[in-house]
């Protein structure tokens, strides 16, 4: 058997994923994304520039952008060199802006210019996987979906709050082992756990809040 393979085969008590979930609720009662919108279209256009870029970097770009169009017909009429140019600080900048104006125009001609609220629709636009599509459902409408990234898979497998060998699984397995009472908010709860906390090359065990209950067993004593 692999080391993935046993990773995944260890999962956490239910006693101490109630736990964890409990200290991060009352830590951060109400947990929201860094990416900034006003809208679920602009929630949208953000998680679809934000693959393989930080939040901040988008935040950037969408400052710029949303401006000048913060509505499918109006980025159709901005046009694609100039949402090009908004977006340009962000990584693959020219692909995304392609997919946006694609995205953009499903959403005039099948959907009323109104971002639909079903995992299909959403994974029917271009640049728009499963990831995005669960960022959607969860921020923006409310929905229990656990979008998986690599901070999310990390802590997920470090603490084996549900370890798995790729994000499907993880996803899958917190779905199925996250307390009813904490799925709505579990994915951001994660996401900014791994991003300030149990981060990847030295995570901060000794100012973790929830180290006395992480399985993971080469804690720090990195603040």
């Amino acid at each position: 058997m692999g080391l993935l393979d046993m990773i995944a085969c260890t999962l956490m008590n239910a006693d101490k994923r109630q736990e964890i979930f409990e200290r991060l609720r009352a830590e951060n009662p109400n947990p929201q994304t860094e990416l900034n919108y006003s809208s679920p279209f602009e929630l949208l256009i953000a998680v679809l520039l934000s693959a393989q870029a930080t939040d901040v970097s988008v935040n950037l770009a969408t400052a710029k952008l949303f401006p000048k169009a913060n509505t499918p017909k109006a980025i159709l009429k901005l046009g694609e060199p100039k949402v090009r140019d908004a977006i340009r600080t962000i990584g693959l900048f020219n692909t995304k802006a392609k997919n946006v104006m694609k995205t953009c125009q499903i959403l005039v001609d099948e959907h009323d210019s109104v971002v639909p609220d079903t995992r299909e629709a959403l994974e029917a636009l271009p640049g728009v996987g499963r990831k995005t599509a669960n960022v959607v459902l969860n921020t923006a409408f409310r929905q229990v979906a656990m979008a998986v990234d690599t901070h999310i898979f990390r802590v997920s497998n470090r603490t084996r709050i549900a370890p798995g060998k790729d994000v499907v699984e993880v996803e899958k397995k917190l779905l199925r082992h996250v307390p009813k009472e904490f799925l709505l908010d579990a994915h951001h709860w994660l996401i900014l756990h791994g991003r300030y906390v149990c981060v990847a090359r030295k995570p901060k065990c000794a100012s973790c809040r929830i180290e006395d209950l992480c399985d993971f067993k080469e804690k720090t004593d990195v603040v």
